[in-house]
């Protein structure tokens, strides 16, 4: 961990507890001062916190110095680290440290620093073949069942983690709901009994981190004592990602204070600093990362206050380098139900959208698009391509090593290649169909489990060789801007709208499809009977399947709640008046039929002049010639820049679909396509300014 990040957490836990606590000398008091690196590394924090009580003291000269070491340092100062070599490097930078300062270990003495796995509780036994070992872990275990008055470091992360042991999976399900009143008429204060509410997520894997499991480890200890302080740096999607809300409810029920001071530097989202410069991390990765201070302290005002620092990686070492808490975190927050975020928000606007539709209580059946985690070999340009894959897996005489190193094939825990293989022979393996792969490009696929990992129920059940369409949106975006919204009428690849994980895009089917039935509106039952009794007439499901896609493409939609769709779900809203839905709902739909390219205003752009043999080599533009060339020879022209930079949420659609093909000859199907794309793309910006202008009319209040 960089050392001016190290020393603001240190800096700020001792001003805390001289402050909030009274505690006089802060990290150097020995009677009432216990801290806990959690996840100690090579002693990085505790190091910090030496220097620190050297410093209140007067230095390693003071006459109190020697007895600082041996009555506190070595006594109250603890550590747990799971691996041996940072284990073993702790306790030598530690020791060296104390030598140097002239006041080395003697004789017994030891650093309490253990080697230890600090999620999972263990029951010391005796092993007399390493009885060192059994003794370590018998003395972290006395650590972690004392009461300790302070708690830092910084965790691990990682979303696949391997810390699976009852303990810690019991006490992440506390985090797996929120807490809510019953109302209660019988009630003085009208409030009922708490409740707990399940978060209803259909993955919450991403509370699996191993740093949320350090963090409800040091919570779970806050919990047993009266006082005490956390000070940690971490991953930062858990302040607003909506999976984490019981999270924060949570840590809102245990501490009395919260203070997090967002470093930002998140490659993933593409942050850039608020004057549009350059945002770095503080660490060498890619997710963002923020410090977090949480405090327990009867008396004390209950609160959540936030601060971030942005810019490059040199200018937020200078600037936590010589700010304090107070200095750094100024901003107070009102985390309310039910996303309880830990972001700084508009609250007119955010109180505004919460009274909208959140389009998950629109279309109640929806489900993350498809995912084969194998494209190379699930996705094929041609039917007949995919045909030959198929043939590949039944023929006896290949063996798995050779269909393995051609197509990159590896089973995993949700996938076998000896089981597809033996079903592709049993004839188990669908006919290969058209997917959504990316925006504006089709694929083929055998849509099954036989070469995917997840085909998804909802997608075969409704969307799979039926006369459909889907709303293609994502629950949350990396991005700055949104502009995630698209339409299928055959099964959706979950990246189709963008590659990053945060940003896969759910698939909300317009007709649901059950067995001996006929199909049926996917439309809830509540939001139908409001929207009738608004209109008081009854619009068909596609005239509200326009309209929905109208607003999510108004701009002024977009840049007005801009905030809050980056975090969850959209919410649609209404206009009071029916001429207004229908008339947007008109413009939504056509932009739906363009983008299907069933009802397609034809420009003539893209045209496909020079000779060549059609290969992609490289792809560029050309601003001056309004050309995409594809080689040296052939290109599409007219592009106007416009439809060249459009956007659908991640991928930049022209480059995208034309990169894909590289080292590819292009058919005449794909040439024509792109035409066929270009003049659907320059229909869409002129359709978005009508739409921004509908919207305006709708909702006066977002122009």
């Amino acid at each position: 961990t960089p050392h001016p990040v190290v020393s603001f957490i240190v800096r700020a836990v001792d001003d805390i507890l001289k402050s909030s606590f009274g505690i006089a000398d802060g990290l150097a008091d020995h009677n009432r001062v216990t801290v806990l690196d959690f996840a100690c590394g090579t002693g990085t924090f505790l190091l910090e916190v030496f220097q620190r009580v050297f410093d209140t003291i007067g230095g390693s000269d003071s006459g109190r110095a020697d007895l600082i070491v041996r009555e506190h340092l070595t006594r109250n100062m603890f550590g747990f680290e799971y691996l041996i070599a940072p284990y073993t490097i702790a306790h030598l930078k530690l020791s060296q440290y104390l030598r140097d300062q002239g006041h080395p270990l003697t004789g017994a003495e030891r650093l309490q620093v253990f080697l230890t796995n600090t999620l999972e509780p263990m029951d010391p036994q005796p092993n007399f073949n390493f009885p060192a070992i059994a003794a370590e872990v018998a003395a972290a275990q006395k650590i972690k069942d004392r009461q300790i008055l302070v708690i830092t470091g910084n965790p691990p992360y990682s979303g696949h983690s391997k810390n699976n042991g009852a303990w810690i999976k019991s006490q992440i399900g506390a985090y797996k709901y929120t807490v809510e009143r019953r109302p209660d008429v019988a009630s003085a204060d009208g409030l009922g009994p708490e409740e707990k509410a399940p978060l209803g997520e259909r993955n919450p894997k991403w509370l699996n981190d191993d740093y949320v499991k350090f963090i409800r480890f040091a919570q779970e200890k806050m919990d047993r004592v009266d006082e005490g302080v956390v000070g940690i740096i971490t991953n930062h999607s858990w302040l607003d990602n909506p999976t984490f809300r019981g999270m924060r409810q949570s840590l809102m029920r245990s501490f009395d204070q919260i203070y997090v001071l967002d470093l930002h530097g998140n490659a993933k989202k593409k942050e850039t600093a608020p004057d549009g410069g350059k945002d770095e991390n503080v660490f060498d990765i890619e997710q963002g990362v923020a410090i977090s201070l949480f405090v327990k302290k009867p008396g004390l005002e209950k609160g959540v206050w936030r601060g971030d620092i942005w810019g490059k990686r040199l200018d937020k070492y200078e600037r936590v380098a010589v700010k304090s808490l107070s200095d750094a975190v100024t901003k107070r927050l009102k985390p309310t139900a039910p996303q309880y975020l830990f972001a700084t928000q508009n609250e007119f606007v955010r109180g505004e959208y919460d009274d909208y539709w959140q389009i998950t209580q629109i279309f109640p059946v929806n489900v993350l698009g498809f995912q084969t985690h194998r494209d190379r070999f699930a996705m094929s340009f041609t039917k007949s391509e995919m045909d030959e894959k198929i043939e590949a897996l039944a023929e006896i005489s290949t063996s798995d090593a050779a269909i393995a190193d051609r197509y990159g094939l590896h089973s995993n825990r949700d996938w076998s290649l000896p089981d597809a293989r033996q079903a592709a022979r049993e004839g188990r393996a669908k006919m290969p169909q058209t997917v959504a792969w990316r925006p504006f490009d089709l694929r083929w696929s055998e849509f099954s489990r036989v070469t995917m990992d997840y085909p998804r129920r909802e997608l075969l059940d409704h969307v799979a060789d039926k006369n459909n369409l889907s709303l293609l949106c994502p629950r949350q975006v990396s991005t700055e801007v949104w502009r995630h919204i698209f339409a299928a009428d055959v099964p959706a690849e979950s990246c189709l709208i963008a590659n990053e994980t945060k940003s896969q895009n759910y698939v909300f089917p317009l007709w649901l499809f059950r067995q001996g039935m006929p199909p049926t509106e996917n439309l809830a039952p509540d939001f139908r009977a409001f929207l009738d009794g608004r209109y008081g007439q009854h619009f068909g499901a596609e005239e509200i399947f326009g309209y929905v896609y109208a607003v999510l493409s108004a701009q002024a939609y977009r840049a007005r709640y801009a905030e809050p769709l980056r975090r969850d779900f959209p919410r649609i809203p209404f206009p009071s008046e029916t001429e207004n839905f229908e008339d947007l709902s008109r413009l939504g739909w056509a932009l739906i039929r363009a983008h299907l390219l069933r009802e397609l205003p034809r420009r003539g752009l893209a045209a496909y002049p020079g000779k060549g043999d059609h290969t992609v080599e490289a792809v560029r533009y050309s601003p001056d010639e309004q050309a995409i060339w594809i080689n040296k020879t052939q290109s599409f022209a007219p592009v106007p820049q416009s439809v060249w930079d459009f956007y659908i949420g991640g991928h930049q659609v022209l480059d995208k679909y034309l990169k894909s093909r590289k080292g590819r000859v292009l058919t005449l199907d794909e040439i024509n396509h792109v035409g066929a794309v270009a003049d659907s793309l320059a229909f869409t910006v002129d359709q978005m300014a009508l739409i921004d202008l509908g919207d305006r009319k709708a909702f006066p209040e977002h122009g």
